[in-house]
């Protein structure tokens, strides 16, 4: 569906940006591959790897989500929109919660608007563990975001599909503790641990691209994709990244949790489970989606209870492979 299309990404220039990009250009013949992001700098360094010359279906295009005319100006002639914009950084948001809430919530509803006015076929965005039961800022506005691209089907006059995919902690992206506890461990340590008992759910780069690419073919519209994935103790992971290094225990930030939750058992309602992934159906607009079989009643997905456990060498392994030296 990707070949002869043409693709937008939001905060393209980001970890997930970048890795989608390379994906796109190495499956398929994209007509067009905008990247759309705020950052110049981030542009013309991706552009070194990525260069016009050698892929001439890539445009980049400087512009922000807060902006709606500029919005109107990418969005035209596109066919699917991956929006990856957002604000991420929990102590940042926490900070400056207007300047979260613009980009967050204000950024979405114009992804929204503009989508529709311009026929875009398909919106998949992408949300975060953090938008289950927030304690923190950023979660809430994911939260709020989810909440507006699945009402946003029910759009009179509008065409455009609207889909959430939600997952947990990305494996090496910028945000990641991973590069921080390597650059720990390279500076002598020792490791800041924030609370022994704290798990997280783990996904690759990788496995999140592959999963809203399938999204963009599975989803009817108002649905949330949930990945089957792992968990892991944050004190498996310092020593899956420096095995033999002190660590220190200096407690939770603020906005954190011990455990992320994915699926609330209030959602289990209306989660089904289609294999590889549950989807989370909408409850106020018709579902045109996969069907599955639905999961048990009160279940709940959180990283603590999680049956599925990343080891220490699994997750080794999967760093080796993504070029990071452990």
């Amino acid at each position: 569906m990707f070949d002869n299309a043409s693709i937008l990404i939001t905060g393209g220039t980001g970890s997930f940006g970048q890795k989608c990009t390379e994906y796109l250009l190495e499956h398929y013949r994209p007509k067009r591959l905008i990247i759309f992001s705020r950052d110049e700098l981030k542009q013309f360094e991706m552009a070194q790897r990525f260069s016009v010359e050698k892929y001439p279906c890539l445009r980049y295009f400087i512009g922000d989500v807060r902006d709606k005319e500029r919005i109107y100006r990418a969005f035209q002639g596109v066919n699917y929109i991956i929006h990856a914009a957002a604000l991420k950084q929990v102590p940042a948001a926490e900070y400056n919660p207007t300047e979260c809430i613009h980009t967050n919530i204000g950024g979405a509803e114009n992804i929204i608007n503009v989508a529709a006015d311009s026929g875009v076929k398909k919106v998949v965005a992408l949300s975060t563990d953090k938008a289950v039961s927030p304690l923190n800022l950023y979660g809430a506005t994911k939260l709020c975001s989810d909440k507006l691209f699945i009402a946003a089907n029910a759009y009179i006059g509008s065409t455009t599909s609207f889909s959430v995919v939600r997952y947990g902690n990305v494996m090496g992206s910028r945000g990641s503790v991973i590069p921080f506890f390597i650059k720990k461990r390279e500076d002598g340590g020792p490791l800041p641990i924030t609370d022994s008992r704290m798990t997280r759910f783990w996904i690759t780069l990788s496995e999140g691209v592959n999963m809203v690419l399938r999204a963009f073919k599975l989803s009817g519209g108002g649905e949330i994709f949930v990945p089957k994935i792992p968990s892991m103790k944050i004190t498996e992971l310092a020593r899956a990244i420096a095995p033999n290094m002190k660590t220190i225990e200096i407690g939770i930030r603020p906005g954190e949790k011990l455990h992320e939750t994915m699926i609330t058992s209030e959602d289990a309602r209306h989660t089904i489970d289609i294999g590889d992934y549950y989807v989370i159906k909408p409850e106020t607009i018709s579902y045109k989606g996969p069907e599955g079989k639905p999961v048990q009643e009160g279940f709940c997905y959180n990283s603590g209870t999680n049956d599925r456990w990343l080891s220490v060498d699994e997750l080794r392994k999967s760093l080796v492979a993504q070029g990071f030296s452990i």
